[in-house]
């Protein structure tokens, strides 16, 4: 099956399997496959970069490509989406080890369907807010599910639970056992194919009537729902869908840690993490938030080796990428962005520095002006 060459308002594309890219699009779409197959040779060529730590940036990442669709396209920001990834986590701990599942094709089925039963009750719930109720409900939610699994000793409470089945004490991937360094290995490329998997489905519900749907709601709902659209089903549908996303990722986290805690999958820092990470890669681009996720926990990752400040210094390092890359950081780096355009006017003019450091130094002066004014009033009651 070759490409399609097709021609769309003057300019030359290709499509392939419903996706329909540029030529430029399409060498950037196939070098980001090679090095996601090739990340494990590379993280050999140097300490500092750990399979361990990227595999883990993707999974979460993947997490916050299900949780852009409602961010992108409904408006609705969620600060409970650890909820759905931890529930994915602890459904493939339960099955594994009170059901004795060992393969994981069936733990990952068995993390999809408790993700989805849990999104679709936490969205039937929620989804009668909007805005500031929304988020808080989606937050109360995760926290209670965090709660749940922390007193539960059937769960392991604070201790966590093992994902060591059968008498392999391992995950089977089809049906045999690996040395752990092989294990590592195989559940990377797992993870990988899962992901291009996921990023396929993705654009092809972003391209579909179903978004135009969603845009029409997060847009004005009111309206909406005067043109005929079902919103409140149309809103559950995707927030079920984006559930369903951060369960693969969680389910895919316990196979590949093979233990699960309470703290590093359902505590609310987790969700603003995902959230945190959509925003940082770009939540207006399908890669963006995966993009994030690798970033956010590496620098994680890389600030504890520095210093023991590293929560200082990767919220430097944010401030920095986030100033820096307005609109996410595949956002502001693809063409047109902020970057790219950056770039070209200082090879026009290399003197427009000067003119960027002086706006950058009057825009700090006012926020903070603006801070401690607010905090003025936050402190006396007046300006």
């Amino acid at each position: 099956m070759r490409p399609e060459r097709v021609e769309t308002d003057g300019e030359t594309r290709y499509r392939f399997l419903g996706v329909e890219v540029t030529r430029r699009e399409a060498v950037a779409l196939a070098l980001g496959v090679v090095a996601l197959f090739a990340i494990p040779d590379v993280t050999r060529l140097s300490d500092s970069l750990q399979l361990s730590v990227i595999h883990q940036g993707l999974l979460f990442g993947f997490a916050a490509v299900g949780l852009n669709l409602l961010l992108r396209h409904t408006k609705l920001t969620s600060f409970g989406h650890a909820a759905f990834f931890g529930t994915g986590a602890y459904a493939t701990a339960v099955l594994a080890k009170y059901a004795g599942l060992q393969s994981v094709g069936l733990l990952l089925l068995g993390a999809i369907a408790a993700a989805t039963v849990m999104a679709a009750l936490i969205g039937a719930l929620s989804l009668r807010h909007t805005g500031l109720y929304f988020a808080l409900l989606t937050l109360a939610f995760g926290q209670l599910l965090y709660a749940i699994a922390l007193g539960q000793s059937a769960l392991g409470g604070s201790d966590g639970m093992p994902i060591r089945p059968g008498p392999a004490n391992q995950p089977l991937l089809l049906g045999t056992t690996f040395e752990p360094a092989v294990y590592q290995i195989l559940t990377y490329y797992l993870t990988v194919v899962v992901i291009l998997v996921g990023l396929f489905v993705m654009y092809r519900i972003t391209q579909s009537p179903f978004r135009n749907a969603l845009d029409a709601i997060g847009q004005e709902r009111t309206r909406a729902r005067f043109i005929g659209l079902p919103v409140r089903r149309y809103v559950w549908a995707a927030f079920v869908i984006s559930g369903v996303y951060g369960g693969v990722a969680g389910g895919l986290y316990a196979v590949v840690r093979q233990y699960v805690r309470p703290e590093g999958t359902l505590f609310f820092l987790r969700s603003g993490d995902i959230l945190f990470m959509a925003i940082l890669g770009g939540f207006r681009t399908l890669v963006g938030p995966l993009i994030g996720g690798v970033v956010l926990i590496f620098l994680q990752d890389v600030g504890q080796d520095v210093t023991e400040y590293y929560e200082f210094l990767t919220g430097v390092v944010l401030l920095v990428l986030v100033y820096g890359f307005p609109r996410g950081i595949v956002g502001s780096l693809r063409s047109g962005g902020v970057v790219s355009t950056r770039l070209g006017q200082l090879r026009r003019e290399p003197s427009a520095v000067a003119d960027w450091a002086r706006s950058a130094v009057r825009t700090t002066e006012r926020k903070a002006a603006e801070s401690v004014s607010s905090l003025r009033i936050i402190l006396f009651g007046v300006d």
